[in-house]
């Protein structure tokens, strides 16, 4: 029987065992994007993971969604995030760079002067992020031109060349949660009549292209995709996601990548999720709907089949330890949500090993 503290071969990577460290916002990067000594501690302490997936790191300027949060489009920050990927691999670490561009998901306060979010569609989702100068409404985002979303797609490719060039062993496009990516697929915030948007293969269109460039940038065995079918986060809708992940994940499938990553968000996801699995032949990450942080019961959706890889956030969050605290049954820190994002090193580095 296979299990979680089994290795698995992720497009010829090894990885020492089948329990990831999932993607977590949060907001420590500086104001100009740059990862810190503090975040190379954070990661190196959670190297024995099978795989790290970082945090959202935006493509370009305008992808910004959230304070502090860090970048992968100037020199700076590729020499920044050199000293995590070479902290983490010394300690033996695998790390995968999450490219997130959050879309309408931010505020103008959040971007350089005379920037406005964008998105497929001007539809403003509902709901505040926090700005410097507190907690503001999002704003109606302009609608990106075709010239627009090319640029846009090749602004995810630069930054796979940039995330290779830092060290990382792969990227993961953001295509969950809401945000970019995401918003092209719903069709409540992709209105498009052109051929971004309507049917299944206009919605669809926008992540296949993206991927595709990755993949042709850094290699498919290097490119993977977070997906969370049906997730109303970020005010998305999706009544009938089956069909547009089914048609996406046929789309991607030949490419060879690196993996899927699917997050559920309540137990009836995993009609779909079990769907994808079957269509989909590379590895598959599970990030799986809990009630609470994601426990060690979950471990047997490896050991039966379900995933590949079994994503954890929290739980990670708290105990950097978290694959020799799962195979002796705990015990497991408890999360403090109150220094989730923003801060020092306090709710960050400052969770003790066994």
């Amino acid at each position: 029987m296979t299990t979680a503290f089994d290795p698995i071969d992720l497009s010829g990577l090894r990885l020492a065992n089948r329990i990831a460290m999932a993607p977590m916002t949060r907001s420590r990067a500086t104001a100009d994007g740059l990862p810190t000594a503090l975040t190379a501690e954070y990661y190196t302490q959670r190297a024995s993971a099978g795989l790290i997936v970082t945090e959202g790191i935006q493509p370009s300027v305008i992808g910004q969604g959230y304070p502090n949060t860090p970048g992968l489009h100037t020199a700076e920050q590729i020499a920044a995030w050199r000293a995590v990927t070479d902290a983490v691999h010394a300690a033996g670490g695998r790390i995968f760079a999450q490219l997130m561009h959050t879309g309408r998901i931010g505020h103008p306060d959040l971007l350089p002067e005379g920037l406005v979010n964008v998105a497929p569609s001007a539809v403003a989702a509902t709901g505040q992020v926090y700005t410097p100068e507190g907690p503001k409404d999002f704003v109606t985002p302009r609608e990106l031109t075709d010239e627009e979303i090319q640029a846009t797609i090749a602004d995810f490719a630069a930054a796979a060349r940039n995330a290779v060039e830092a060290g990382f062993d792969g990227v993961e496009l953001h295509g969950a949660n809401g945000y970019l990516i995401h918003q092209f697929l719903a069709p409540n915030s992709n209105r498009r009549s052109d051929g971004w948007g309507g049917s299944v293969a206009g919605r669809i269109r926008f992540a296949v292209e993206a991927v595709k460039a990755v993949a042709e940038a850094i290699g498919p065995e290097r490119t993977a995709l977070r997906l969370s079918p049906g997730n109303p986060f970020n005010s998305i809708e999706e009544p009938e996601p089956e069909p547009t992940y089914t048609a996406l994940v046929d789309a991607l499938d030949p490419l060879g990548l690196a993996y899927l990553h699917a997050v559920e968000v309540t137990p009836e996801a995993r009609e779909v999720t079990t769907v994808l699995r079957k269509r989909f032949s590379g590895v598959f990450i599970l990030s799986p709907a809990t009630d609470g942080p994601t426990g060690p019961e979950s471990l047997a959706l490896v050991e039966d089949g379900t995933t590949d890889v079994i994503a954890y956030g929290q739980l990670f969050l708290a105990n950097p330890d978290l694959p020799a605290r799962l195979r002796a049954g705990g015990p497991f820190n408890a999360p403090d949500q109150s220094t989730f994002y923003g801060g020092g090193a306090e709710g960050y580095t400052d969770y003790p090993t066994l």
